[in-house]
Order: C-alpha cells, then sequence, then structure tokens
C-alpha cells in the first residue's frame, strides 16, 4: 500500500486494532451461555453451537475475503464490515428463536468478524513491512483487548436489559469503531494491495501445510475448548466465583501472548516457538484437571490464554516470515481453516461431554491429547524447514 505520510503505517495499525477490540468480544460468549439457556430452554452444547457457528463463518470469510480485500479503498471496507456485524447483532438481539439467533450473531455477525479481522490483520503487516510479526501480535492483540473488556459490560448488560439489551450495545460499539476506524484509513490513504501474479516460489509443499494445519488446530482447539465454557468451567470446580471472571483472567493473558509471542516471532527459532506454545497449554490443562479446584484455577487459565494468544499470533507471522507477504494471504486463509474447524468443534464438543459426564474433566483432558499433537506437528516443521 502506498502511504502519503511517514505515520501512515501507525494509523492503520490503530485503526485495524480498534475495529479487532470490538471485534474480540465475540470470546465472551460464554458470558450469555446460562441466559441463553433459560431463554429458548436448550441444553449446554446446543447453545454452544452458536460459538461455534460463528467461528465457522468467521473463518470461511478469511478464507475467501483476501480475494476481494482490493475492491475498495480500506476505510470503506472497514466500515461496511462493521455495519455488517453491526446488523447481525440486532438480528440476534430481537430473536424470538435459537435459529433467528443462529442467522444474526452466528452467520451474519460471524461472517463480518472475520472480514474485519482477516483485513486488519494482512493491511497491517503491508503497511508495517519488516514488522510484519509486531504489527500481527497488536492487531491480535487488539483482538484479545475486546475479549477482556467484553464480559463484565455484557455480564452487566445482560442483568440489566437480559440477551438483547447486550446484543444492542455491542451494535453501537460497533458502528463507532467503523466510523473512527474509516477516518484512520482515510487518512492513512490506506488501500490493499493485491498480488495477482504467480507464487513467488517459497508456496508450501503440501507436508508442510498439513503441518501447519495440524498444528493451528491442535494449538487453538486447547483454547477453543476452554474460551467455548470458561465461565461454566470455572463454576464447576470453584462454585462462587463470578460468570466474567475466567473469560477475562484467559482474554487478558491471550492479550499479553498476542503481544509478546508476536514480538518473539521476529527472534526466535519458529517452531521451538511454536512448540512451547502447544507445550505450555497442554500442561496448564492438565494442571486444570489436577489442581483447578484449589488455588491453581486462576493460573491454568492465565497459561492456557496465554498460549492461544500467542498460538493466534504466531501462525499468521510465522507463514509471513516463511512465505512472504504475497502468498502469505492466501496460505494463512487456507490454514485458518484449522482454527474454524477447531470452533465448530471444540466448544460444541466440550458442552458435549459435560452433559454427558456431569463435569469438565474429560472435555480437558481431551483437549490435552489436542495439544500434544500440535507439538508433534511443530517438531516436525521444524525439522523440515
Amino acid at each position: 500500500m502506498q502511504k502519503r505520510n511517514p505515520g501512515a503505517g501507525l494509523l492503520v495499525l490503530i485503526a485495524s486494532s480498534l475495529v479487532s477490540m470490538v471485534l474480540g468480544s465475540i470470546h465472551a460468549f460464554s458470558v450469555f451461555l446460562a441466559p441463553l439457556e433459560t431463554q429458548f430452554s436448550a441444553l449446554r452444547s446446543v447453545i454452544s453451537l452458536t460459538y461455534s457457528l460463528a467461528l465457522v463463518a468467521l473463518t470461511l470469510a478469511v478464507l475467501f475475503a483476501p480475494r476481494i480485500y482490493h475492491r475498495c479503498s480500506a476505510a470503506r471496507f472497514m466500515l461496511m464490515a462493521c455495519i455488517m456485524a453491526a446488523i447481525g447483532a440486532v438480528v440476534a438481539g430481537t430473536a424470538n428463536s435459537l435459529m433467528l439467533v443462529w442467522l444474526g450473531y452466528s452467520l451474519i455477525f460471524g461472517v463480518a468478524n472475520g472480514l474485519g479481522y482477516g483485513f486488519g490483520l494482512q493491511i497491517s503487516a503491508q503497511a508495517n513491512p519488516g514488522r510484519e510479526g509486531l504489527a500481527m501480535g497488536v492487531v491480535t492483540a487488539a483482538y484479545a483487548l475486546g475479549a477482556v473488556l467484553s464480559p463484565p459490560l455484557f455480564d452487566a448488560a445482560t442483568r440489566v436489559h437480559g440477551f438483547q439489551g447486550a446484543m444492542f450495545y455491542l451494535a453501537l460499539a460497533l458502528l463507532g469503531a467503523g466510523v473512527i476506524s474509516a477516518v484512520l484509513m482515510k487518512r492513512a490513504n490506506a488501500r490493499f494491495q493485491s498480488h495477482d501474479h504467480k507464487t513467488s516460489g517459497t508456496f508450501p509443499s503440501l507436508r508442510n501445510q498439513l503441518l501447519l494445519w495440524i498444528g493451528y488446530f491442535g494449538g487453538v482447539l486447547c483454547g477453543l475448548m476452554v474460551i467455548g465454557q470458561a465461565a461454566g468451567i470455572a463454576i464447576s470446580l470453584q462454585p462462587q466465583t463470578a460468570t466474567w471472571l475466567a473469560p477475562m483472567i484467559i482474554a487478558a493473558c491471550n492479550l499479553l501472548g498476542s503481544l509478546i509471542v508476536g514480538r518473539l516471532v521476529d527472534t526466535l527459532p519458529l517452531g521451538r516457538l511454536l512448540a512451547g506454545l502447544a507445550i505450555t497449554s497442554t500442561a496448564a490443562l492438565i494442571g486444570l484437571v489436577t489442581y483447578g479446584a484449589g488455588g491453581a484455577m486462576i493460573i491454568c487459565f492465565g497459561l492456557i490464554g496465554f498460549a492461544y494468544g500467542g498460538t493466534i499470533a504466531a501462525y499468521p507471522a510465522v507463514i509471513a516470515k516463511l512465505y512472504g507477504m504475497a502468498d502469505g494471504p492466501r496460505i494463512y486463509g487456507r490454514i485458518f481453516t484449522a482454527w474454524g474447524t477447531a470452533g465448530l468443534l471444540g466448544p460444541w464438543f466440550a458442552g458435549y461431554l459435560f452433559n454427558l459426564s456431569g463435569n469438565y474433566n474429560i472435555a480437558l483432558l481431551t483437549a490435552a491429547v489436542f495439544g500434544a499433537i500440535s507439538v508433534i506437528a511443530a517438531t516436525l516443521l521444524l525439522r523440515e524447514r
């Protein structure tokens, strides 16, 4: 992208991060589990599908949207994504059936979420050449910050105005973020630069694409199985825990992980970094089962959040570093389907295992197994590189 002033890269980063922060509220969905169970008289596994389907829609948007990133200015793209997301929130809030909640929140809001987040991630990297890892880490951290701030806000809004009120407040925040972001993008004269030429020759082999996919899938599944059920897991371990505490702890550490690991991608061996994040998740999940009912619950939640934030910041930056910005968006779109698959299966499967056993121990141990698989995939990728 062409920059008219030396601060254009910073303006793009701020604009992308602001939208990313509001969109990151999607990871506070566990706050709505109990209210929606009551409102629609549905099982937790069914309510969890709302979050899972939203992540699938988000993933499809990230996969296919790079083809349209260059169709209009960055300002218009961001504003349209935020308006679409706000419409989805309003539809969900006014829904009188779970199917309409899925239409508004899972489909419309989910697609718009993927458009805004994916675009912000890639254009921030383009606007800050040589610091792609840091730029992507900041946008990812902003996404996590939204998940930090939104649980207590959503909880308060739901207690006073119900799910409908929380969705209306979310719509207002989206519209505000969209307008501010559009102004900043326009001032930076930002426009996504597409690469219509053939690949640069560094496109990963099928084996490496598979290893990246499996590593990413296992790494994010660890986090999403916990994030999607965070409030329920905390209450099952320590019944007096506030519903917003676990989502907020996870999201806060998610933010730290995104910032710190985004910077480390520019300096550390990439394969070892990916493997280390998966090892952290696996150990924390086992610790949550073993010591979660005692004083270690918050520490384990924090480690899981940190590793998840680091993982979602590391993989796009690793892809950009290994294969370049020309091919990076397309490669990342493919690998990001692992996140969507984990998003579809993880929260729902955790809810299903809870209904089956009456607690979350089996779900947490299952997530730990996938964490170990991620370690193996990252190690093999390191050897290949």
